[in-house]
């Protein structure tokens, strides 16, 4: 068949490589125009803009859905990944089999921008990948295929989507052989969907009087991007990493003990193993604490 990809994050690359060595035709990838990033603000490319570059694959970039021209007619099948815009229904009709959509999550669960965050946040066990047909809707469309993954004890979100990124070649290829093969897929149960909205910065702060399971879980979940925050000594501290602990401490407390870093919660005290101070670049949380040298009693926001 002839493709094309709609795809941003580096999450997709993993399906881009196998389509590139595929018996099929990658013949376009669309993507993300180039963005503000850093301090600088510099126009950067998106990782799969990039990939594409790299391996000299034609790279189509439209800003919004009614910048695209009408050059999908001409192909079988476009695959998404990522794209990070809701395609309409005049885009989805042109190709021959119109779109099908790699979602991290199994669907109807966890419909949105941030599965795999939303995945971790909860704390769920267990979560895995979805192919289904695109239509106007967000994630509504009839899956072609689903693969199941165990998620691990303190796993961060970018963990996650690396591991989950992985089962999606075997994936997209079964599925090209089922929609070549005249398969139909299977309409969701729309009334056991649930939302994966994106994350926000207002949601990033921690609470430290919640209980300390779920303040890990936006720890890992917020990780690496957008980070989980506090205030310490008035300025930002992102936590990209933490674990539970069976200390007991006083509500946001903070001590260094034993070569670790611990803040009191409303239940057990959290283990703090790693932190982007303001204007810093990541670093163990004991290394942290040796610079910061707390006073007893001291407490984080």
């Amino acid at each position: 068949m002839k493709l094309a990809v709609a795809a941003s994050p580096q999450v997709a690359i993993p399906t881009l490589e196998y389509l590139l060595g595929s018996q099929h035709d990658l013949a376009l990838v669309i993507s993300r125009p180039d963005s503000q990033v850093g301090r600088g603000q510099e126009l950067t490319p998106t990782e799969v803009s990039n990939w594409a570059m790299a391996n000299k694959i034609e790279l189509y970039r439209p800003a919004k859905a009614v910048d695209f021209d009408d050059r999908l007619r001409d192909f079988d099948l476009v695959i998404t990944i990522g794209y990070g815009l809701l395609l309409p229904e005049f885009i989805l009709n042109q190709p021959k089999y119109g779109f099908i959509n790699l979602h991290f999550s199994l669907l109807p669960k966890l419909r949105g921008a941030a599965p795999a965050q939303r995945a971790i946040i909860e704390g769920l066990s267990e979560t895995g990948i979805t192919v289904f047909q695109l239509d106007a809707g967000m994630d509504t469309g009839p899956i072609h295929l689903q693969r199941k993954w165990t998620i691990k004890p303190n796993t961060t979100a970018g963990d996650l989507l690396n591991e989950l990124s992985l089962l999606g070649p075997s994936a997209i290829g079964e599925t090209l052989k089922a929609i070549e093969n005249g398969v139909s897929p299977i309409p969701q149960d729309h009334l056991q969907a649930t939302s994966a909205a994106k994350l926000s910065k207002i949601e990033a702060q921690i609470e430290w009087s919640h209980e300390a399971k779920k303040i890990v879980n936006k720890i890992l979940g917020f990780a690496p991007n957008p980070g989980a925050t506090a205030k310490f000594r008035g300025e930002v501290l992102r936590i990209t990493k933490a674990r539970l602990s069976d200390h007991t401490m006083p509500v946001s407390e903070i001590s260094f003990f034993g070569g670790s870093v611990f803040v009191g919660t409303g239940t057990t005290a959290v283990e703090l193993l790693e932190v982007t101070p303001a204007g810093k670049k990541p670093m163990r949380a004991s290394a942290w604490a040796n610079g910061a040298r707390f006073t007893t009693g001291e407490t984080i926001e």
